[in-house]
């Protein structure tokens, strides 16, 4: 089995006072490697910060809220997903376009022969 690694764009969500340009969408790697942990996805956040989600965690947020504790995913509107993740150091909110997310996870399915639901 091969690791899947995609390239995506996301917004950070803040309450920080932020300039305009740091509203923009940041650079994040989603990436599975099935030999290392095959239950689960790794985003890579600028500034050198990666995090762990259960990959079927992140299906289930695409259609309903799901998650507690630490990782929490769920739908916003019709085109976008949130995932926050939650850590000693605070939380941090990634908005991404679903359709980004369902596109690597069927990557991550079809390195494992076995087909998403959506």
């Amino acid at each position: 089995m091969s690791v899947v690694e995609q390239y995506a764009r996301a917004h950070i969500v803040t309450d920080a006072d932020l300039v305009e340009e740091e509203w923009a969408a940041v650079p994040v790697v989603l990436r599975y490697d099935p030999e290392d942990d095959p239950r689960s996805v790794r985003v890579g956040l600028p500034g050198a910060h990666e995090r762990t989600i259960a990959r079927t965690l992140l299906e289930q947020g695409l259609r309903t809220p799901a998650g507690s504790g630490e990782v929490r995913v769920w739908p916003c509107g019709r085109v976008q997903a949130v995932v926050e993740f939650h850590s000693v150091q605070g939380v941090s909110v990634v908005q991404f376009e679903s359709k980004t997310l369902l596109r690597f996870l069927r990557r991550t399915y079809t390195a494992t022969g076995r087909p998403v639901s959506r």
